[in-house]
């Protein structure tokens, strides 16, 4: 039985960056165990533990920001989970916040609508970086194919970019991406980058991810919210 629900953000660093998405909900899983928090698992035959990652990190990249709602059978106090299972976790993850939300809100991952996202890229010599930002932007549409295997997807690009911020660094430019990231579409920073003319990035960093609600204890009561672009 859910009693209670705690929303966790965390960070995954360098070493962790090419795990896959099940390798790091089984680490999580372990550290849980390890710390002895009493997890809600679910019904059935095959139970499973009741937590939920919110926009699956994809392998190669790393993250401040990482949101997980941990569903629990009892009731404990946010610090004494983040003291309990921060001594559990490996060096290249980090627990950042540990806050209550309400058991009854949506999941998390239909409450996500957009990340904020870091692109390093190292531009061909007189690559001009800024104006094919501001020629992005300026587009009304910027028709994109993604291919894999050999499946096509055909979509507007731009419709998924929110803005765009370029800084320059040593050897490179930095690219501060706020993406789309909700059941109707969802941003890719290197496939922007691509879409922009530049090569694939040097390191790809998740900074945030934008919820409908950015306070899940203020919105405790409410079944939905939502954010306009």
């Amino acid at each position: 039985m859910k009693v209670q629900r705690l929303r966790v953000t965390f960070a995954r660093g360098d070493a962790l960056r090419y795990i896959t998405h099940l390798d790091q909900m089984r680490a999580w899983e372990r550290a849980l165990r390890r710390a002895g928090i009493p997890i809600a698992y679910s019904e059935g035959f095959t139970p499973h533990a009741q937590i939920a990652l919110a926009s699956p990190l994809p392998v190669g990249t790393t993250s401040d920001a990482e949101l997980m709602d941990v569903f629990l059978a009892e009731r404990m106090h946010p610090r004494e989970f983040s003291e309990r299972v921060g001594a559990q976790l490996p060096p290249a993850m980090r627990l950042v916040r540990v806050e209550e939300a309400g058991v009854a809100l949506p999941s998390l991952q239909a409450q996500v609508r957009a990340a904020e996202w870091e692109a390093d890229v190292a531009p061909p010599p007189g690559f001009d970086v800024e104006r094919a930002v501001a020629d992005f932007l300026a587009a009304d549409s910027v028709p994109w194919e993604h291919r894999r295997e050999d499946e096509v997807k055909s979509y507007d690009i731009r419709a998924l970019v929110k803005t765009i911020e370029v800084e320059p660094r040593p050897g490179a430019v930095r690219l501060r991406m706020l993406l789309r990231s909700d059941s109707g579409g969802s941003g890719r920073p290197e496939q922007v980058a691509a879409a922009l003319g530049l090569p694939a990035p040097l390191r790809l960093h998740r900074t945030r991810v934008v919820l409908a609600s950015a306070s899940p204890a203020r919105q405790a009561w409410r079944t939905r919210g939502r954010v306009t672009f």
